[in-house]
Protein backbone atom coordinates (compact mmCIF):
# COMPACT_ATOMS: atom_id res chain seq x y z
CA UNK A 1 0.00 0.00 0.00
CA UNK A 2 1.57 3.29 -0.76
CA UNK A 3 1.76 6.55 1.51
CA UNK A 4 -1.22 8.43 0.07
CA UNK A 5 -3.80 5.23 0.41
CA UNK A 6 -2.20 4.11 3.87
CA UNK A 7 -2.86 8.01 5.27
CA UNK A 8 -6.05 8.00 3.88
CA UNK A 9 -6.63 4.63 6.15
CA UNK A 10 -5.63 6.23 9.06
CA UNK A 11 -7.65 9.08 8.62
CA UNK A 12 -11.06 7.49 7.83
CA UNK A 13 -10.00 5.14 11.18
CA UNK A 14 -9.52 8.39 13.75
CA UNK A 15 -12.60 9.98 11.78
CA UNK A 16 -15.41 7.05 12.37
CA UNK A 17 -13.71 6.52 15.82
CA UNK A 18 -13.74 10.09 17.06
CA UNK A 19 -16.80 11.05 14.98
CA UNK A 20 -19.17 8.52 16.65
CA UNK A 21 -18.13 9.83 20.27
CA UNK A 22 -17.78 13.30 19.79
CA UNK A 23 -21.61 14.30 20.84
CA UNK A 24 -21.32 12.84 24.43
CA UNK A 25 -17.66 13.39 24.70
CA UNK A 26 -17.73 16.31 27.08
CA UNK A 27 -20.31 14.12 29.06
CA UNK A 28 -18.30 11.19 29.48
CA UNK A 29 -15.59 12.83 31.02
CA UNK A 30 -16.61 15.98 33.14
CA UNK A 31 -14.01 16.39 36.09
CA UNK A 32 -11.54 16.71 33.22
CA UNK A 33 -11.25 20.68 33.30
CA UNK A 34 -8.93 21.17 36.22
CA UNK A 35 -6.29 19.00 35.04
CA UNK A 36 -6.20 20.43 31.31
CA UNK A 37 -5.98 24.10 33.46
CA UNK A 38 -3.09 22.96 35.69
CA UNK A 39 -1.24 20.94 32.23
CA UNK A 40 -1.75 24.17 30.21
CA UNK A 41 -0.04 26.64 33.43
CA UNK A 42 2.66 24.32 33.03
CA UNK A 43 3.35 24.20 29.27
CA UNK A 44 4.92 28.05 30.32
CA UNK A 45 2.83 30.30 27.69
CA UNK A 46 2.29 34.15 28.29
CA UNK A 47 0.56 37.16 26.69
CA UNK A 48 1.05 37.41 23.14
CA UNK A 49 2.42 33.43 22.68
CA UNK A 50 1.24 31.64 19.25
CA UNK A 51 -0.17 28.20 20.32
CA UNK A 52 -1.29 25.14 19.14
CA UNK A 53 -3.87 22.58 20.25
CA UNK A 54 -3.22 19.59 18.17
CA UNK A 55 -5.64 17.36 17.91
CA UNK A 56 -7.87 19.59 19.91
CA UNK A 57 -11.27 17.59 19.56
CA UNK A 58 -14.01 19.45 21.37
CA UNK A 59 -11.70 22.19 22.68
CA UNK A 60 -11.11 21.89 26.61
CA UNK A 61 -7.71 22.94 26.51
CA UNK A 62 -8.75 26.58 24.56
CA UNK A 63 -10.35 28.51 27.07
CA UNK A 64 -7.00 27.82 29.50
CA UNK A 65 -4.99 28.66 26.56
CA UNK A 66 -6.84 31.88 25.59
CA UNK A 67 -6.49 33.02 29.02
CA UNK A 68 -2.78 32.07 29.30
CA UNK A 69 -2.10 34.23 26.20
CA UNK A 70 -4.41 36.64 26.48
CA UNK A 71 -6.21 38.63 23.75
CA UNK A 72 -2.71 39.55 22.30
CA UNK A 73 -1.86 36.19 21.53
CA UNK A 74 -3.18 33.06 19.13
CA UNK A 75 -4.66 30.72 19.93
CA UNK A 76 -5.49 27.93 16.89
CA UNK A 77 -7.17 24.19 17.59
CA UNK A 78 -6.76 21.52 14.74
CA UNK A 79 -8.85 18.26 14.72
CA UNK A 80 -9.03 15.63 11.96
CA UNK A 81 -12.72 15.22 13.00
CA UNK A 82 -14.91 17.77 11.77
CA UNK A 83 -17.94 16.29 14.26
CA UNK A 84 -15.46 16.93 16.78
CA UNK A 85 -14.91 20.27 16.12
CA UNK A 86 -18.54 20.93 15.65
CA UNK A 87 -18.84 19.85 19.68
CA UNK A 88 -16.08 22.24 20.13
CA UNK A 89 -18.09 25.21 18.81
CA UNK A 90 -21.56 24.35 20.34
CA UNK A 91 -19.71 24.52 23.57
CA UNK A 92 -19.05 27.75 22.95
CA UNK A 93 -15.25 27.04 22.78
CA UNK A 94 -14.93 28.99 19.30
CA UNK A 95 -14.66 32.15 20.83
CA UNK A 96 -11.05 31.46 22.49
CA UNK A 97 -9.56 30.12 19.64
CA UNK A 98 -9.52 29.68 15.60
CA UNK A 99 -10.91 26.16 14.81
CA UNK A 100 -9.14 24.42 12.10
CA UNK A 101 -9.98 21.30 9.96
CA UNK A 102 -6.83 19.78 9.48
CA UNK A 103 -4.32 16.69 9.61
CA UNK A 104 -1.70 17.28 12.36
CA UNK A 105 0.45 15.17 10.03
CA UNK A 106 0.42 18.41 7.25
CA UNK A 107 -0.10 21.80 9.18
CA UNK A 108 -0.93 24.44 6.86
CA UNK A 109 1.10 26.30 9.06
CA UNK A 110 4.25 28.23 7.82
CA UNK A 111 7.61 27.05 9.39
CA UNK A 112 8.25 28.66 12.83
CA UNK A 113 4.85 29.81 12.94
CA UNK A 114 4.17 29.12 16.38
CA UNK A 115 5.52 29.48 20.19
CA UNK A 116 3.64 26.07 21.56
CA UNK A 117 1.77 23.31 20.78
CA UNK A 118 -0.34 21.42 23.46
CA UNK A 119 -1.28 18.02 22.64
CA UNK A 120 -4.18 15.94 24.36
CA UNK A 121 -4.20 12.64 24.06
CA UNK A 122 -2.88 12.67 20.71
CA UNK A 123 0.49 10.98 20.52
CA UNK A 124 -1.65 7.46 21.03
CA UNK A 125 -2.88 8.28 18.10
CA UNK A 126 -0.50 9.35 15.49
CA UNK A 127 -0.17 7.00 12.72
CA UNK A 128 3.43 7.65 12.36
CA UNK A 129 4.80 9.02 15.35
CA UNK A 130 8.51 10.03 14.31
CA UNK A 131 7.34 12.00 11.28
CA UNK A 132 4.37 13.37 12.76
CA UNK A 133 6.20 14.73 15.91
CA UNK A 134 8.99 16.29 13.25
CA UNK A 135 5.58 18.20 11.74
CA UNK A 136 4.99 19.67 14.81
CA UNK A 137 8.60 20.68 15.54
CA UNK A 138 8.63 22.26 11.90
CA UNK A 139 5.88 24.75 13.22
CA UNK A 140 7.36 25.78 16.67
CA UNK A 141 10.23 28.20 16.87
CA UNK A 142 13.58 26.99 18.15
CA UNK A 143 13.22 27.41 21.79
CA UNK A 144 9.17 26.63 21.71
CA UNK A 145 7.96 23.96 23.82
CA UNK A 146 5.95 21.06 23.48
CA UNK A 147 3.16 19.57 25.91
CA UNK A 148 1.99 16.29 25.43
CA UNK A 149 -0.97 15.56 27.91
CA UNK A 150 -3.68 12.93 29.08
CA UNK A 151 -5.74 13.64 32.03
CA UNK A 152 -5.27 10.50 33.81
CA UNK A 153 -1.91 7.68 33.17
CA UNK A 154 -0.59 5.23 31.67
CA UNK A 155 -1.85 2.92 33.74
CA UNK A 156 -5.43 3.99 34.87
CA UNK A 157 -5.80 4.60 30.91
CA UNK A 158 -4.57 1.13 30.25
CA UNK A 159 -7.02 -0.35 33.02
CA UNK A 160 -9.80 1.89 31.38
CA UNK A 161 -9.13 -0.17 28.05
CA UNK A 162 -9.07 -3.99 29.59
CA UNK A 163 -5.52 -3.83 28.93
CA UNK A 164 -1.85 -4.13 30.48
CA UNK A 165 1.01 -2.17 30.00
CA UNK A 166 3.90 -3.36 27.72
CA UNK A 167 7.76 -2.42 27.71
CA UNK A 168 6.76 -1.31 24.09
CA UNK A 169 4.28 1.48 24.76
CA UNK A 170 5.29 4.52 22.59
CA UNK A 171 4.63 6.73 25.73
CA UNK A 172 6.91 4.84 28.09
CA UNK A 173 9.73 7.49 28.99
CA UNK A 174 12.37 5.29 27.63
CA UNK A 175 10.41 4.94 24.39
CA UNK A 176 9.06 8.97 24.43
CA UNK A 177 12.19 10.63 25.25
CA UNK A 178 14.01 9.31 22.08
CA UNK A 179 11.24 9.43 19.76
CA UNK A 180 10.68 12.98 20.78
CA UNK A 181 15.02 13.92 20.21
CA UNK A 182 14.68 12.45 16.98
CA UNK A 183 11.93 14.17 16.09
CA UNK A 184 13.47 18.00 16.44
CA UNK A 185 12.17 17.76 20.53
CA UNK A 186 14.47 17.55 23.87
CA UNK A 187 12.52 16.21 26.96
CA UNK A 188 13.07 18.44 30.02
CA UNK A 189 10.05 16.80 32.35
CA UNK A 190 8.57 13.00 32.52
CA UNK A 191 5.19 13.17 34.96
CA UNK A 192 3.14 9.20 34.40
CA UNK A 193 1.18 9.58 37.89
CA UNK A 194 -2.47 8.37 38.28
CA UNK A 195 -4.30 11.38 37.43
CA UNK A 196 -2.59 12.75 34.84
CA UNK A 197 -0.17 12.62 31.79
CA UNK A 198 2.49 14.96 31.21
CA UNK A 199 5.48 15.23 28.94
CA UNK A 200 6.68 18.25 28.21
CA UNK A 201 10.11 19.08 25.60
CA UNK A 202 11.60 21.97 23.79
CA UNK A 203 12.00 22.94 19.56
CA UNK A 204 15.53 22.54 19.15
CA UNK A 205 17.53 25.40 17.40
Amino acid sequence: MDTVNRRSEDQARVQEFFGARADAWDEKFPEDGPAFTTAVAELGIGPGDRVLDAGCGTGRALTPLRAAVGSSGTVLGADLTERMLAAARRAGRGADGTLLRADVARLPLRDGALDAVFAAGLIAHLPEPAANLRELARVVRPGGRLALFHPIGRAALAARHGRELTPDDLRAEHNLGPLLSGSGWEMTSYADEDARFLVLAVRRA
